[in-house]
């Protein structure tokens, strides 16, 4: 009988060691870092545009963390901007990001700064799920009270003709979501999705339906061909229902959770062009000899956009 006790005394230790130390290893599962810190130096590029704007800009940057005890879910708002922000009577554009299940702001601050040092205002929040863009929107919402207060660094900084959002995976969903269906929506002058879930998986398996078609505003679509969350097939079909001007590109090698940041360059050279009106970053899409379509590195590239 004492052996028993004894036998059973050990599976117990053993079951609360296994389970602390699963509980270890999720907990690192779900807050390690999604971008590298280095990416912007590491990521190889394939055109003299995509290299100039993964580069981290000229801006110094700072963050500005606030919590959010109206939302559990969205739990705090951090929003990186230029440091000159403080002491300029500037306005500065501004892109809102919409996470990947799971994935908070906290866990990519790299590519958060690496726009701020392009001089935009970056914003978001630790919502791990976001497909309706409704947490993006409140999130949205905050900065923008916060340009009408006396007492924020936002007073009067945020370029109101210019915001645009960004999302990848299950955001990538949200972006469409949130340009579409919440109730700032036209607000947004700007959008790029990063692999969102193929519509027929995320409206019939996930029940996270989105509808690419209502798309209004220019849209650059981005994706890539290993073990995406999207097939290339599928990204072209998506882009055939966008009426709005639109790109899109499927990176060649890359992974779903590559491309939260490894086309980071045209992203930021999209945004510097739809929301700074920068000429030479429009050259990756518009043009005789547009850039993003002759890149070695992508596959499947389309441009129907207006100069």
């Amino acid at each position: 009988m004492k052996v028993i006790f004894i036998i059973i005394l050990i599976i117990a230790v053993l079951a609360v060691l296994l389970w602390f130390g699963l509980k270890k290893i999720w907990n690192n599962i779900m807050t390690a870092q999604m971008a590298p810190d280095n990416y912007t130096s590491e990521v190889k590029t394939g055109g003299d545009i995509e290299a100039m704007y993964l580069a981290m800009g000229s801006y110094e940057v700072k963050c500005f963390t606030v919590d959010y005890p109206d939302d559990a879910e969205i739990k705090t708002i951090s929003i990186w901007y230029p440091a000159e922000l403080e002491t300029s009577d500037r306005k500065y554009p501004a892109v809102l990001f919409v996470n990947g299940t799971g994935v908070g702001a906290s866990r990519y601050k790299p590519v958060f700064e690496h726009l701020a040092s392009w001089g935009f205002i970056a914003i978001g929040n630790e919502d791990p799920s976001t497909w309706e863009g409704k947490k993006a929107d409140l999130t949205l919402s905050y900065l923008l009270n916060a340009n009408e207060d006396e007492n924020s660094i936002f007073y009067h900084r945020l370029d109101m003709d210019n915001i645009g959002v960004e999302g990848h995976s299950q955001g990538g969903v949200g972006v469409y979501n949130t340009i579409n269906e919440t109730e700032h929506k036209d607000i947004y002058k700007c959008a790029v999705s990063l692999s969102p879930t193929q519509e027929e998986v995320a409206e019939q398996v996930l029940h996270i339906p989105y509808d690419p078609a209502k798309t209004a505003i220019p849209v650059l679509m981005l994706s890539g061909t290993e073990n995406d969350v999207i097939t290339p097939d599928n990204m072209q079909k998506s882009y055939a229902k966008v009426t709005s001007p639109k790109a899109m590109a499927v990176r060649k090698g890359a992974a779903h959770g590559d491309m939260l940041y490894s086309a980071d360059g045209y992203v930021t050279a999209w945004f510097m062009w739809q929301l700074q009106g920068d000429t030479e970053a429009a050259k990756a899409f518009i043009g005789d000899n547009l850039e993003i379509l002759s890149n070695s590195l992508y596959q499947d590239q389309k441009a129907d956009l207006e100069g």
